[in-house]
This record gives C-alpha cells, sequence and structure tokens, in this order.
C-alpha cells in the first residue's frame, strides 16, 4: 500500500522496517487508551449476565472439581458426556474457576481479556505493515464490533478462537518480513489451537495465510513451499495431538463424547461440527438441513435481520478496501508487505464470509464475530492509506465513496429499529454523505478544515456501529442463542428450562439435589445438557445431561441408565423429558424419560417433576 502514500506523509508515518519499529510519542499513549477503554467495555458490569451460557458455565463447573472433566470437557464432574465441542476454551474457564472460585466473574472476564488480547494483537500486526495509525483504526473497529462486544463478554468458545486466529495473523505478517519458518510455524500453532477451540472453522484463515505467504515470503520458491508444509506440520500436531489421546483412551474410562453418534472425538469434529456444518447433513441436529433449514443462504445472508446487527456496518467498506488495495498495489513488488497484508486479511475476509453466507447447516448470527479483525484490518489499512493519497483523485473518490456507503449502510441498519435512538440514523446519513462530499475535495482544504473533515468523517463511521456496541454492552445476556443489539440482545431465555435455554431451580429443588448429593455419582439427571446445566449450577452437584445438548446422542443407552439406577448411582430424575426431536438422532433419552415415567411416582418441587430412582 506505499504506493498509495502521498510523499510527504509516507516518511513519517510508514513503519520502519526494523524488528523493532520506532513509533511517534503519541502511539503508546494512544494504544494504552485504547486498551484501557475497551477493557473498560468489556468489563463493565460483566456480571450482570450472571451464567451467561450455563451450558458452558456448567463444564467449567465440572473442570474445577476435576481433572478428567476438565481435560475431556465434561459436562458434569463425574464424566458421563462432554460438551459438542473440543475443550480448548473450557480449559481456560476452568482453571479460572479454580484459581477464582465457581461464579459468573471467574468465567466471564477471561473472555473480556481475550476481547483486550485481540484488539492489542490486531493493533500490532496492523501497525507492522501500515503503520500505527492504521493500527489504531484497526483496534477501534475491533472493539467496536457488535458481535465482538457481545462474545467478548460471554462465554462461548468464540472468544478465544478469535484471540487464537488474530494471533496467528500477527505471526503470519512477522513470518513474511523474512520469510521465517519459525513465525510460520507459531502461525500454525495458534490456527491448529483454534481448532481445538472450535474445530473445523479455525482452518477458514489457513488459504489465506498459506498464499500470502506462497506469493509474498522474500525467498526462494522452494523455500517458500519448504516453509509451508512446516507450518502445515505445526498445525496438525497442535490439533492431532488431542484428538489421539482421546482416540486412543480407553471409552469405558473416559466421558462419552457429546455432539457424535458414535462416541468420536473424530466424527465431531469433521460430521456435526464438520463438513455438516456446510452440507446440512448434521446427524442429530434439531433445525440443520440440506434445504436451509438455519435461514436462507446466498450473498445477503450477512446483511439479512438476524446477523446484520452484529457484523454488517461495516461490511461493504471492507469490500472497497480490499479491491482498492488490490487495485493500488497491482504493479508492486512481489514482496510488497502491503499487498501480502491484504492478502491476510482480504482472504480471511473472502473465505470466512463465503462460507458463512452459503453453509446449509447450523449457524447462528454470534459466529460473525470470527469477520470482525479482517474486516478492522481492512478498513483501517485503507482508510489511512487512502487519507495519505488523497491527492489523487482517484485514491480521494474512493475514499468518499467509502464513508457515504457506510453511513447509508448504518442508515439502513438503523432504520431496523426505528424505536430506538431515532435520530441517529438521521444525523449519521447526513453527517456522513457531508463528509463523504468534502472528502474528495479535501486535498484543496487548509489544513484545520481537513482535520476537522478527518475528525467528522471518523466519528460519522463509527457511529453507527459504535452505539449498537454499547447498546450490545449494556444488555445482559444468557441462554444459547445471544444476539448483537439493544432489543434483540437478550439471547434465549425460556423459563422452566428447554433443550435452548436454562433456569436455575429454586431453592427447595436446589437444597432436595444438594442433599446426600455425595452418596451418588449424580445427584440427579435431566434430558438435555441445557436443563442438566441449570441444576448442577443451582445446586453445585452432578447432574446427568440425558442425550447430550440435543437430548439425541445416545448416552446413556436405556440399558446403562437402567443399570446406573440398579447401582444407585443417580438419585433424582429431573423433568418430563421435555426435548426437541430432529429426525435423526438417538431416541435413547425419549426412552429414558418413558421408562422413569412408566416406572416411578413423581412429586413436584418448584415446579418440577422429580423422580426418586432410589425407591
Amino acid at each position: 500500500m506505499t504506493l498509495l502514500a502521498s510523499r510527504d506523509e509516507a516518511d513519517r508515518t510508514a513503519p520502519p522496517a526494523r524488528d523493532e519499529p520506532a513509533d511517534p510519542r503519541w502511539v503508546r499513549p494512544s494504544v494504552a487508551a485504547l486498551l484501557l477503554a475497551t477493557a473498560v467495555l468489556y468489563l463493565w458490569n460483566l456480571g450482570e449476565s450472571g451464567w451467561a451460557n450455563a451450558f458452558y458455565s456448567a463444564a467449567a463447573q465440572a473442570g474445577s472439581a476435576s481433572w478428567k472433566a476438565l481435560f475431556f470437557g465434561s459436562s458434569d464432574a463425574a464424566n458421563a458426556i462432554t460438551v459438542d465441542k473440543t475443550p480448548a476454551a473450557l480449559w481456560v474457564m476452568s482453571l479460572s474457576a479454580r484459581l477464582f472460585g465457581v461464579n459468573a466473574w471467574s468465567v466471564l472476564v477471561p473472555q473480556a481479556l481475550m476481547g483486550v488480547g485481540s484488539v492489542a494483537l490486531l493493533f500490532a500486526a496492523v501497525r507492522r505493515t501500515s503503520g500505527p495509525a492504521a493500527g489504531l483504526l484497526a483496534g477501534a473497529v475491533l472493539a467496536l464490533t457488535p458481535a465482538a462486544a457481545l462474545m467478548f463478554r460471554f462465554n462461548n468458545p468464540d472468544a478465544l478462537l478469535v484471540l487464537l486466529l488474530t494471533a496467528g495473523a500477527y505471526c503470519v505478517v512477522r513470518a513474511l518480513e523474512k520469510a521465517s519458518p519459525r513465525w510460520l510455524a507459531l502461525a500454525g500453532v495458534a490456527v491448529g489451537f483454534g481448532f481445538l477451540a472450535k474445530m473445523l472453522q479455525a482452518f477458514l484463515v489457513l488459504p489465506a495465510f498459506g498464499l500470502a505467504y506462497l506469493i509474498a515470503a522474500p525467498t526462494t520458491v522452494g523455500r517458500r513451499l519448504l516453509h509451508l508444509l512446516g507450518a502445515l506440520t505445526s498445525t496438525l500436531l497442535s490439533t492431532g495431538w488431542y484428538l489421539a489421546v482421546v482416540a486412543s483412551w480407553p471409552a469405558a474410562d473416559r466421558p462419552y463424547i457429546g455432539g457424535s453418534q458414535e462416541n468420536s472425538l473424530w466424527e465431531l469434529a469433521f460430521g456435526y461440527n464438520g463438513l455438516g456444518r456446510i452440507t446440512g447433513d448434521e446427524v442429530g441436529s434439531v433445525g440443520g438441513n440440506p434445504n436451509g433449514g438455519w435461514g436462507g443462504t446466498g450473498w445477503d445472508r450477512l446483511f439479512g435481520s438476524e446477523m446484520a446487527g452484529g457484523i454488517a456496518w461495516l461490511l461493504p467498506a471492507a469490500v472497497v478496501a480490499l479491491a482498492a488495495g488490490l487495485w493500488f498495489t497491482r504493479r508492486a513488488p512481489r514482496t510488497d508487505r502491503g499487498r501480502a497484508a491484504l492478502i491476510v486479511w482480504g482472504g480471511w475476509f473472502v473465505v470466512t464470509a463465503a462460507v458463512f453466507s452459503y453453509m446449509g447447516g447450523i449457524i447462528h448470527a454470534y459466529y460473525t464475530i470470527a469477520l470482525a479483525p479482517a474486516v478492522a484490518a481492512l478498513v483501517g489499512i485503507a482508510s489511512t492509506q487512502l487519507w495519505r493519497a488523497r491527492g489523487n483523485p482517484a485514491a480521494a473518490g474512493i475514499l468518499s465513496a467509502g464513508i457515504g456507503l457506510t453511513a447509508l449502510t448504518a442508515y439502513l441498519l438503523l432504520s431496523r429499529q426505528s424505536e430506538w435512538l431515532p435520530g441517529l440514523s438521521i444525523a449519521i446519513l447526513v453527517a456522513g454523505l457531508l463528509c463523504a462530499f468534502l472528502a474528495f475535495f479535501v486535498s484543496r482544504l487548509p489544513d484545520v478544515a481537513r482535520r476537522l473533515v478527518a475528525v467528522g468523517a471518523l466519528i460519522t463511521v463509527l457511529a453507527g456501529t459504535g452505539a449498537y456496541t454499547v447498546a450490545t454492552a449494556a444488555t445482559p445476556h444468557s441462554g444459547a442463542l445471544p444476539s448483537a443489539g439493544p432489543e434483540t440482545g437478550r439471547g434465549m431465555r425460556m423459563g422452566g428450562g428447554g433443550l435452548l435455554g436454562t433456569s436455575l431451580p429454586g431453592a427447595d429443588l436446589a437444597a432436595l439435589i444438594r442433599q446426600d448429593s455425595a452418596k451418588y455419582t449424580w445427584a440427579a439427571a435431566a434430558v438435555g445438557s441445557n436443563n442438566a446445566a441449570g441444576y448442577q449450577l443451582g445446586s453445585g452437584a452432578p447432574v446427568m445431561a440425558v442425550g447430550g445438548f440435543n437430548g439425541t446422542d445416545p448416552a446413556p443407552t436405556l440399558e446403562r441408565f437402567q443399570e446406573y439406577v440398579r447401582n444407585g448411582q443417580i438419585h433424582y430424575f429431573l423433568g418430563e423429558g421435555m426435548m426437541m426431536r430432529g429426525e435423526t438422532g438417538s431416541d435413547a433419552a425419549e426412552r429414558i424419560a418413558a421408562w422413569v415415567a412408566d416406572t416411578y411416582r413423581p412429586t413436584t418441587v418448584d415446579g418440577i417433576a422429580v423422580y426418586d430412582l432410589t425407591r
């Protein structure tokens, strides 16, 4: 992107090529202010969300009590079944709970700190190729992305995934500077551990990382290929060690792998949570199907009512930024670091956006946080470089178009929430169009006027996404399906439980579950992981999640459950076996619930049917 820089400013702002770039004095306090503001945004009033996603909070509770549960990511300390993900994110939460006790803060604060770390890493990566101003803008855009504020204040695996992928991108940027196989291998390690956070989604960045290095690394083709092979090996090793350990561990001595039908982590990683997400063929799912059962697919999916509020604010600007950057650097040398950065972030953006837009399986709005670092980097890089080249009519025109398009996008998105801050959409549109007009002629304006235009454009571009982000952070979130925004951001709260919602038990029921719980392997059992999680968090005692997350896993079978009951290992069965059944998966949970209802007489405690399996 150095081809865009005007001569009078490029010398002052372009990053030196040394390993330790020297920054102007204003950079460090600016970065400190950015990170402090991000920490306040992500930490303020965090405890209001309580257990947030109780499904993962219960697993963190289990991991704080049992090292085996921590290693496998079990839903309960007695290790009946795991969550339906690889457990890296749970390792962080469980260790935090061991150190600081099991509470909402010990579960959620690590996610917020991951958000601050992601902003810092993004700044560092963008700064090395495009200067500190671009890095600061990229970091601010990431911090003010609603999907980021949602997930960095929540306890889903997405926070750790984004942190690791951003770390991987930073390592690739470092590797590109001197064709360093060590930095490239570290990028592979980061992506590999990203797989242990959220499986195959982590690998969506690999094409971009590999292509950037193959094109731009300053060494021979043979060495580039050899370095890439080494990085791929590091990725597979940092991923495969855990898969190999679980596969070789005797099945009778570990929890059942939740989300699979054959008690297999390989099946989970490459089936239900892997290719099944693309094709919609997810055995045991309660909604996804090849015909788009999780919403219509297509190029405009990210602008739909469900996803747009979290990520769409700067998507058009990112597209313009990528296209403009590649056009202006088309004649740059092969090793040009600015273009290489565009390939890293642009490839990340294009591949991830395409997959999210057309995947036929389970997808939720909060997944879009995975786009946030790439969008932020593209906007930061292009905005600063186009501003430096504002004397070029083409650069000024693209800058003007980007400002106007972003203002129009914010206006359209805010119009969907017409009752929330009704004047904001019009104000952004008017100010944005004015700034876009002035940006086209900005090189002809006096210095003071230029600065005013720059500040006005920056405020206008960030006003919509910033307001929505603050509203997201100010809203408590709970349940399995949180979403961004002032109204839709409260997640799924289903009274009385249900497979996608969690309710804590009343005081009487919690006390009943705790009573004599030490005498039993499981104090209780309930269909579905979210139901079981609520009872477990409320009582502090292990509760078996019959059928796993969806209630469609064959764990335990009816015969195994009856054996547990005969051996006196389960005290209570809770609820009526409420579940959401898909067309695939096991009916073992249904059969267990029916057998319990036919065999035992229930009592009602705090509105919940309780079956004493010891009578």
